[in-house]
């Protein structure tokens, strides 16, 4: 449903229907009456800063006397705040935004509830990638588990496993729910699924000569592969903190190499940058 509309006996019933899951804002105006006009100005505006938070619905009250005779309306401009189908704030006369935006706040959701719900939607719909940035400025908002669990989710189907983990180690015992218990097996499911019998035979070889630094490079690219990241990342630091020059530089090449293709934004990479700077500087 659009953020503005005109309301009408045609579409009454899908605009009430609508407030059983958002605010709708029913300003009752008339053309003959200026106060309404400047009114109606101040919430059009309202309303588009606020990017969907709630609906505006206008009646005309010169066409749609029914309208307003249902809801009572005795003044022009008058201003109900409808929610689950039925009023529950107003205000009749001309108000300041700051007025209007402080009222509207007690019943609207906030910024981080819009983001959490829009991504859920993209979720069922298995679009992992339109959810991520939703779910990344829902989390800065508010570190909640809900938000965590949910931001999880997104990391499992892109096969970001180290930041899922870390989600999951986040939430408390008091929010391990169902939706958490299915996310902690998933995330059990997908590290089995990493451990490849190439990694395995890798591991093996490293056991028997820990000191070979190509051993070392080749399990660090063979588990970026995998996914499994944090072990690579751990992996390749530990001879750097010996020798920045170990094997050539190739162990440094390899460690960088990894860090540039997991990106600027990702939180593992960040932390392992920030391990290497302290020994460079």
């Amino acid at each position: 449903m659009q953020s503005i509309l005109e309301l009408t006996k045609e579409n009454i019933q899908q605009v009430v229907d609508a407030s059983m899951e958002k605010v709708v804002v029913m300003a009752f105006w008339a053309s003959q009456s200026p106060e309404s006009l400047s009114l109606m100005q101040t919430l059009e505006s309202i309303a588009q800063q606020q990017n969907g938070r709630f609906v505006l619905a206008k009646v005309n009250c010169e066409t749609e006397m029914e309208i307003a005779n249902y809801f009572q309306i005795q003044s022009l401009p008058t201003t109900l705040v409808l929610h689950e189908g039925k009023p529950v704030d107003g205000f009749a006369g001309v108000q300041q935004a700051a007025q209007i935006t402080e009222m509207l706040d007690k019943h609207l959701p906030a910024e981080w509830q819009l983001k959490l719900n829009q991504a859920r939607v993209f979720l069922a719909e298995n679009n992992a990638i339109a959810a991520l940035p939703l779910l990344k400025d829902a989390y800065a908002e508010q570190q909640l588990a809900e938000i965590a669990l949910a931001l999880a989710d997104v990391y499992l189907s892109l096969g970001v496993l180290e930041d899922a983990k870390a989600l999951l180690d986040s939430v408390g015992l008091a929010d391990q729910d169902s939706y958490y218990q299915s996310l902690k097996a998933k995330l059990a499911l997908a590290h089995d699924a990493a451990d490849t019998p190439e990694i395995r035979k890798l591991q093996q070889d490293l056991e028997h000569d820990p000191t070979n630094l190509e051993l070392v490079i080749e399990l660090g690219k063979a588990l970026h592969q995998a996914g499994r990241n944090d072990e690579a990342l751990e992996l390749l630091f530990a001879p750097l903190q010996k020798d920045m020059s170990a094997q050539d530089g190739k162990v440094k090449q390899s460690f960088l190499e990894i860090l540039t293709a997991l990106g600027q934004g990702n939180t593992l990479a960040n932390q392992y940058r920030r391990k290497l700077y302290t020994l460079l500087y």
